[in-house]
């Protein structure tokens, strides 16, 4: 009964391990974080560990004065977002995203990309 009980133990354990770990987490996204394009790209792409729920997951893309480039309301496919962009300029530019896995777990970021040289 004592072994029965261990084994229980270790599968909970093992368990509630995976599914502290399931979370969408960005994987990577097109501009890269932190990166720079030489041109101004149409749209940032996002792609997550885990398929995200369209209707809760979002992307804002800003401009140093805190102003939106992006248009609009993400597409979302799988693990992947994608919003367009407006006629970018050279400079540096915000995304904040907000992803909600399938199974309703939350995740949320921020990082920059840069249009043009350094």
């Amino acid at each position: 009964m004592r072994k029965l009980h261990v084994i229980a133990s270790l599968i909970f354990i093992a368990l509630g391990t995976a599914a502290a770990h399931a979370h969408a987490h960005l994987d990577h996204s097109n501009p890269p974080v932190d990166g720079t394009v030489a041109t101004a790209p149409q749209e940032v792409a996002l792609f997550y560990t885990q398929n995200l729920e369209p209707a809760f997951s979002t992307v804002e893309v800003t401009d140093t004065s805190g102003t939106r480039v992006d248009e609009g309301k993400a597409q979302i496919s799988g693990n992947t977002m994608r919003v367009g962009l407006k006629s970018l300029g050279p400079g540096s530019y915000k995304v904040h995203w907000h992803a909600v896995s399938v199974d309703t777990h939350t995740t949320e970021g921020t990082f920059t990309f840069r249009v043009g040289g350094p």
